[in-house]
């Protein structure tokens, strides 16, 4: 789903086709759908791996390449081992640091794992279809919040009240966008998310050691 089929089911959940009299024009609408994209991407990035290289004599890697960046959660040095060999670092600013005993002899790929922005533009999308309908939930409710603030105080054609009707509807979508995204959020995902082999073995519950 692209911008344009998002914005088109935004309109129907408003109730806002009357193309000769939209209450919203399409950069409005488009505005609150990347807010919430956004506003999902906190909770539900897209995952990515971006290949850097090192310099010689230098632990620091610039990252200002990975665009819409939102967290990185592993490194890989050197790469291509079996199990993977993941190294400790540190980020300020644009620079990754390895958190490493030596520093590189010279040119050597690091792998970065990290999450990025989710994004729907012109043509294409990054959010999953089965949570396209929380984008829709979302934006739709900053819509109706927004367009009630407005009409507050308005003379309006659907009666004095209608300002607290799309008030109400809007704050009922939104507080469905906040649970969807307190239910799929990554912190509250079971994630096997362990980089190193555990010093003991794991405790069985099933089996009594003895002392």
């Amino acid at each position: 789903m692209n911008l344009s089929d998002m914005r088109a089911r935004l309109r129907t959940d408003l109730h806002d086709e009357d193309s000769q009299n939209y209450r919203w024009t399409d950069g409005e609408l488009d505005r609150h759908v990347q807010h919430t994209v956004r506003q999902f991407s906190l909770a539900l990035p897209l995952e990515a791996k971006t290949t850097l290289v090192t310099a010689a004599g230098s632990r620091d890697l610039s990252i200002s390449t990975l665009t819409d960046l939102v967290a990185i959660e592993a490194v890989e040095y050197p790469v291509g081992e079996f199990p993977p060999s993941y190294v400790r670092f540190s980020v300020w600013l644009d620079t990754l640091t390895l958190l490493i005993d030596g520093t590189p002899a010279g040119v050597e790929n690091v792998d970065v794992f990290h999450t990025k922005l989710q994004t729907i533009d012109a043509t294409s999308s990054t959010v999953p279809p089965r949570f396209e309908d929380v984008i829709a939930a979302g934006a739709a409710g900053y819509a109706a919040v927004e367009w009630s603030s407005f009409a507050t105080n308005r003379v309006n054609v659907g009666g004095q009240d209608v300002w607290r009707e799309y008030l109400t509807w809007g704050q009922e979508r939104l507080a469905e966008f906040q649970r969807s995204l307190a239910r799929h959020g990554r912190r509250n995902a079971v994630r096997v998310r362990r980089l190193y082999a555990p010093a003991t073995p794991p405790a069985d519950q099933t089996t009594v050691q003895e002392p």
